[in-house]
């Protein structure tokens, strides 16, 4: 079950440069990646109606990518809670995921012969930037997605369904 953790929606024409944010924490052993996705998925999706130019579809896709290969992470190697925070301001995506367990991400290379293990280079290749921050209990992992955000007909929160 998702536990809101925050939501902090712009007033449009207030100040386009303010971060849009909305975060979720999961009790222990509760994550879900089906959640996680819905909640970036929403999040995305609102985006414009704060005056912000849709994010492009390729981009939503990425994060979908990444918010699933991270949770998915937790839910596997990491007991206890965990949550993300999602952060959206006018040049980048960055999706933020914690949990109570100390051990660091392994980034595998790519190995077609391994089943799993994959998720880390996933994040990687896919995201402009990946910062693996201590915690007093734990760990966040933060993946930085920097889009052109140009608003075309591909783009999340534009005319058709989101990604």
């Amino acid at each position: 079950m998702v536990i809101p953790l925050m939501k902090q929606a712009d007033v449009p024409g207030t100040d386009e440069l303010a971060p849009l944010r909305c975060g979720a924490v999961w009790d222990d052993g509760a994550a879900c990646a089906v959640e996680a996705r819905r909640a970036l998925h929403a999040f995305l999706a609102h985006a414009p109606c704060t005056g912000r130019t849709p994010v492009p579809a390729p981009l939503a896709i990425d994060a979908e990518l990444v918010v699933s290969e991270l949770v998915t992470n937790v839910i596997r190697h990491a007991p206890g809670p965990c949550g993300m925070v999602l952060r959206l301001t006018g040049d980048e995506l960055a999706i933020t995921v914690w949990d109570t367990s100390t051990e660091q991400p392994v980034v595998r290379k790519r190995d077609g012969q391994r089943f799993g293990g994959h998720g880390m280079h996933v994040v990687h290749t896919v995201s402009s930037e990946v910062a693996v921050t201590p915690l007093g209990r734990g760990k966040q992992i933060t993946a930085y997605l920097r889009p052109a955000l140009d608003g075309g007909p591909d783009a999340v929160g534009a005319v058709g369904p989101a990604a």
